[in-house]
């Protein structure tokens, strides 16, 4: 009994949808008892709610949504019963035209010509709908939904089509999981790292630069810079040789690679120059394909382990951009391994220890792991040799399996090119995201002829591990500035130490430790402002510093400073030396005390 009623809870993936959904005809119910003028477009549920993109000929305020929210709470009080039809296309066609609904008549156009177009209808309301619906609008709690935002949407994804006005919904069945969730957006938009980048400076991003075209600025970007460092010294350890190859590359290159046929989509349109079509890069992998060409290789040699955090360039929709998290611009912590196939157990594992001991020092503890296949019906999207992916993604399988690697399967997930191992973490707020993956290829060495001497000087094809393990570096510091609210662990702070004299009096003396820091090492800034010390050490917590000097007379007197956190503690007055020694420890070994 307890199995059977779970169908209708949002336990059941399947009901929640069709919740929203009814949702969503609910509320462009609302906005056609309100304004009749308004023209519907489309009104799908999401992965959390549902939209519907409508043509008005004014812009929805707050205060309309206020409107649209109250109406539809009437609607769910009226207990409506829906109801489904059918009509052929060409009576939907004349049924929509007398509604003067022309984007529901597009849509029904675009239909076969002997299809049968399936409608619902609830009390005066009718649209278009292939459904599934709740069979009453009753069913819906009015109490426990809201409206979230409204943005501009282009008709069918398209630029050079009407600009639609998108209203976003939400809705449970409950009141109190309403609220639970209200309080999870608010907690977002508190840790976005959007606007926590722009409190702290850390990077900046301009229109007359370009949509998804962040700029670093110098505290930010020394957070990437001791990112880039830290990972490329582990690499280094580990065997790898770090490489730096151009921004752009022919057209041909990624004629050769696949990329041109399966992923143009997603990069920037060609440039012609001196008779060249030229490309900026939308990933690293050609250019390491050719760097490995560029001189003979023998087994004894394998693996050969090319790196480069590299920049690349993809052309993201304007819609789906973030911040530094999603943009056009970003730089991949990249790498690909040139490997004999019984190497590849061996390489996987190493890049597995690499993913988690990364994330030891990062506290990552809340992910797991994807292995990411192709789905065999998409003929267009991936590279088309059954035998090969047969052949790769068994590999990677038995791979993970006998590494003891505890993985789900996803079908449609994987590269053009072959299967992957994501790891996929769960951030403080919001849905699951990758940083780190690890990819088996045996297609991209073959279309670039790659070969190596094996022990009996035969000519074979190397396979290839394309990894990331922070990821794009952009995106990586997107998640830590979420995870901290701004506060990095010391080691990655911007600045570590702000030195605040209580007067002017202090002042050299305060340059005097800065120096002194700054010559062991550490990021250092003193705030000489004629300001009363609490604003500055309240300021000073506001920038998330995590250690605070203050130095006042007696401290000048007996050569010590008055340490205080950012958390508020008071750690009280000790010698510059001591001060320094408990720094370096925490620095070292990755803490915050």
């Amino acid at each position: 009994m307890a199995e059977e009623n779970k169908e209708f809870t949002f336990e059941n993936e399947q009901y929640r949808q069709t919740y929203w959904h009814t949702c969503s005809h609910i509320m462009a119910q609302a906005v056609k008892r309100l304004w009749p003028e308004v023209k519907l477009a489309i009104g799908p549920s999401i992965k959390e709610g549902w939209y519907y993109d409508m043509d008005a000929p004014f812009a929805f305020t707050p205060d309309h949504m206020a409107q649209i929210e109250a109406e539809m709470k009437k609607i769910c009080k009226e207990k409506l019963k829906l109801e489904r039809f059918e009509l052929p296309r060409e009576e939907a066609i004349k049924f929509m035209e007398e509604k003067n609904e022309p984007y529901k008549v597009e849509l029904i156009q675009d239909l076969p010509g002997d299809a049968h177009i399936s409608f619902y209808k609830q009390g005066e309301f009718t649209d278009l709908c292939a459904g599934p619906h709740l069979d009453s609008t009753g069913r819906v709690k009015g109490n426990a939904l809201k409206l979230l935002t409204c943005n501009a949407a282009y008709w069918r994804g398209d630029s050079n089509r009407e600009t639609l006005q998108r209203i976003y919904g939400i809705a449970f069945p409950k009141k109190d999981e309403l609220d639970a969730y209200l309080e999870r957006l608010e907690e977002a938009k508190r840790r976005d790292h959007r606007k926590l980048g722009r409190e702290l400076g850390l990077f900046m991003t301009s229109d007359l630069v370009g949509k998804g075209m962040p700029m670093f600025l110098p505290k930010g970007y020394t957070v990437w810079q001791i990112l880039e460092n830290y990972i490329k010294e582990k690499e280094r350890k580990l065997g790898y040789q770090h490489v730096m190859t151009p921004c752009v590359g022919t057209v041909d290159l990624y004629r050769t690679s696949g990329h041109w046929d399966h992923y143009k989509e997603n990069m920037f349109p060609a440039m012609e120059v001196e008779d060249e079509s030229f490309v900026l890069r939308p990933m690293n992998c050609p250019h390491h394909m050719m760097i490995y060409a560029n001189r003979p290789h023998s087994y004894r040699q394998l693996p050969v382990r090319i790196g480069e955090v590299a920049h690349d360039f993809r052309f993201e929709a304007s819609g789906t951009l973030k911040g530094i998290e999603r943009a056009r611009h970003f730089c991949q912590n990249d790498a690909h391994l040139f490997v004999t196939p019984d190497q590849i157990k061996d390489e996987v594992a190493a890049v597995c220890d690499l993913i988690f001991d990364v994330y030891k020092d990062f506290n990552i503890t809340d992910y797991r792991c994807v292995l990411s296949l192709r789905d065999p019906a998409d003929k267009k999207k991936y590279h088309d040799d059954d035998e090969m992916w047969n052949k790769a993604e068994n590999a990677l399988r038995e791979v993970l399996t006998e590494l003891g690697i505890h993985f789900t399967e996803e079908i449609g997930e994987a590269a053009f090119y072959g299967p992957k191992l994501d790891v996929n973490v769960k951030p403080a707020v919001g849905g699951e995201y990758t940083l780190s993956t690890c990819q088996l290829d045996f297609c991209l060495p073959a279309k670039f002829h790659l070969q190596y001497a094996d022990k009996n000087g035969e000519e074979q094809t190397p396979v290839v591990l394309h990894r990331a393990i922070l990821g794009s570096l952009d995106r990586f510091m997107a998640y830590l500035i979420e995870e901290t609210m701004g506060a990095f662990p010391c080691w990655l702070a911007p600045v570590q130490v702000k030195v605040l004299p209580v007067t002017d009096r202090a002042a050299d003396y305060a340059r005097e430790i800065s120096s002194y820091l700054d010559d062991h090492g550490f990021r250092v800034e003193v705030d000489e402002r004629n300001e009363k010390i609490g604003k500055k050490i309240r300021e000073t917590t506001l920038e998330k510093v995590p250690f605070m000097l203050v130095v006042g007379d007696r401290d000048m007197e007996n050569k010590t400073v008055s340490v205080r956190t950012r958390a508020g503690e008071d750690l009280g007055a000790m010698s510059l030396e001591d001060f320094a020694a408990k720094l370096r420890d925490i620095v070292d070994n990755k803490t915050d005390k």
